[in-house]
């Protein structure tokens, strides 16, 4: 197959959720295909040198398009007036349609696939095989900032939120593969046909996140995107509600948060015993020097990237129901589960004075996530469906 995969961001370098599975989805569907790929880019600060060297493997055509501030704006306010969900105002412009239109015209793919909800309107109508990547569940995610925003910022949300189940749900007969990240998130979707969406779960990098001996420097470790809102309420929820109840008992105990770009929120939480990183060139520098993992997330959709790596370098990891019930682990033997400040802190107590239970949790999680995460099988199930379709067109 050829497939023009077009996506909202350039996948490269991989500090965020959706360029982490767009450049592992293509690596593994080049092996097979041919890929044209074409991504937006929004960030002038992002080298689409360094991008285009990184992803030349694994593409015949690399293709970005500039999208600057004034044509965002103007889409933003197109968005708002025909009743669109703002996220795909700021990705759509006609500029770049134009150009996504003449790619096609050119290369001639077998496919399409646009990743995430933002491109889909630059594809939707186009008479040819179409996937998309939902990747989480937009709506509810949305739903979830709107339950814990401010009353300023609530309506905001909630007009974004009923936007966006209309058009989850509205994209559904315009492609024929529609792909999520995890079976919590397709029971959420606003379609009575949901079970034809395919779960697609990401996969770790086993050979470049595996257990190392380092000296431990941090008891805790989270990591992420810090400017991405559900990760910043989780660092508020640490300093805040967990690590006081934790300091009671043991006053030592050291968090390490670690990811670019941190709020001023994230910012405002370091201390002698907070220790904030931002950017790092290689984050299992993070993981190895600690000794537990926590990720205490309360909104947001999808699986988080974070438990996996940890997991797989053989950290003991602590998280809240939300986050597990895309992950799947079992609770008390391949992660710690807590559902309240006083369940993480004490999680954290024992796995910091327990070291043989703190072993035994980190061998089965790193067995659960070599056993189950794989980008190769899970990559194999989306070429399948696509193949399928192939197949059954005239």
């Amino acid at each position: 197959m050829k497939i023009f995969v077009l996506l909202p961001r350039i996948p490269y370098p991989l500090e965020k959720g959706d360029k982490l599975r767009a450049f592992n989805q293509i690596k593994q569907l080049a092996k097979h295909n041919e890929i044209v790929l074409c991504a937006l880019n929004d960030d002038p600060k992002v080298s689409e040198q360094d991008a285009f060297h990184a992803l030349q493997p694994y593409c015949q055509s690399i293709n970005f398009i500039r999208i600057k501030k004034l044509q965002i704006l103007l889409g933003l306010i197109r968005a708002f007036f025909k009743g669109l969900p703002l996220q795909c105002g700021y990705f759509y412009n006609r500029k770049a349609a134009r150009k996504i239109d003449a790619l096609i015209a050119k290369h001639k793919p077998d496919m399409l696939y646009g990743q995430l909800l933002r491109v889909a309107e630059y594809i939707r109508y186009k008479k040819l095989p179409k996937a998309i990547d939902y990747q989480d569940i937009f709506s509810y995610g949305m739903k979830r900032r709107a339950d814990i925003a401010s009353c300023v910022t609530r309506p905001i949300y909630n007009m974004e939120y009923h936007r966006l189940k209309r058009y989850e749900a509205a994209l559904f007969d315009n492609f024929d593969v529609k792909s999520i990240i995890s079976e919590p998130d397709r029971d959420l979707f606003p379609h009575e046909r949901r079970d034809e969406i395919l779960i697609i779960p990401n996969g770790v990098d086993h050979d470049y996140f595996k257990p190392q001996k380092r000296e431990k420097q941090y008891d805790l470790v989270f990591t992420g995107n810090m400017s991405y809102p559900p990760n910043v309420n989780a660092v508020e929820y640490l300093a805040n509600e967990i690590l006081p109840i934790v300091w009671k008992t043991m006053p030592e105990v050291k968090l390490y948060i670690a990811g670019a770009t941190p709020d001023p929120k994230v910012k405002k939480a370091a201390s002698e015993r907070i220790i904030v990183s931002g950017w790092l060139d290689d984050i299992r520098d993070a993981y190895a020097q600690s000794r537990v993992f926590i990720a205490p997330m309360r909104i947001g959709t999808g699986l988080q990237n974070k438990l996996l790596e940890a997991m797989s370098m053989r950290l003991p990891a602590i998280t809240s129901p939300l986050a597990n019930a895309s992950l799947g682990a079992k609770p008390n033997e391949e992660i710690l589960v807590g559902s309240n400040a006083e369940e993480m802190a004490q999680h954290i107590i024992t796995l910091l004075t327990d070291k043989e239970k703190a072993e035994r949790l980190a061998q089965a999680g790193f067995d659960f996530t070599n056993r189950v995460y794989d980008w190769g099988k899970a990559t194999a199930i989306l070429e399948h469906e696509m193949q399928k379709v192939l197949k059954g067109r005239p």
